[in-house]
């Protein structure tokens, strides 16, 4: 068991049967005779549904411990990613829901540590940000207006904004949470792509 005000993002969490991942927390002190309240943002590991309730900080919850094991992304298909232990060779399907906006991100080969809990797969931990080639877009222009901003599609489908200066081939960093467009890749990652 762990008390609300302990909670830290990470964390896996049982609440009235469903297995909840973690992801934000806040807590408020309270003034005088008023307690204060732990604000939290969960990720439902089954059904990936976001849920953001709140706690007093005495409240106590489930905590599960998770195992981590690095996995290596093989492919995806229809509603699941397939991974597979390097030591082991053991395949193992991943849901999508359950690793989020970031599967489309994914490359054949990358390692990436998926967290269990009772052998069963509840999150992946992806970065953040990851690098994406441009497949189509209009060609880059000079523009005086710095805020103008273009379509562009990924070559793994997925559509960004981007500035005027991008053009097709172009690597981008893509923050994956939001599918936003970060910056344009370095020249050493460039080589290496």
């Amino acid at each position: 068991m762990v008390i609300a005000f302990e909670l830290q993002a990470g964390m896996a969490v049982r609440i009235d049967k469903e297995i909840y991942k973690v992801l934000e927390v806040e807590s408020k002190a309270g003034a005088a005779k008023m307690s204060g309240v732990v604000k939290t943002k969960l990720l439902n590991a089954h059904s990936g549904t976001m849920w953001e309730p709140h706690f007093r900080p005495q409240e106590k919850l489930e905590n599960l411990e998770l195992e981590r094991r690095t996995m290596e992304f093989l492919y995806s298909e229809n509603d699941s990613c397939t991974f597979m232990r390097p030591d082991t060779f053991e395949q193992i399907e991943v849901p999508i829901t359950v690793i989020g906006p970031a599967a489309r991100f994914l490359k054949p080969g990358e390692e990436i540590p998926v967290e269990f809990f009772a052998s069963e797969p509840i999150s992946a931990v992806v970065p953040d940000i990851e690098e994406a080639r441009i497949a189509t877009t209009a060609p880059p222009s000079r523009s005086q207006q710095d805020s103008a901003w273009k379509n562009a599609i990924l070559e793994n489908g997925f559509v960004i904004r981007v500035p005027l200066f991008i053009g097709p081939g172009e690597i981008v960093r893509v923050d994956v949470r939001t599918g936003r467009y970060v910056e344009r890749a370095r020249a050493e990652h460039k080589r290496s792509a």
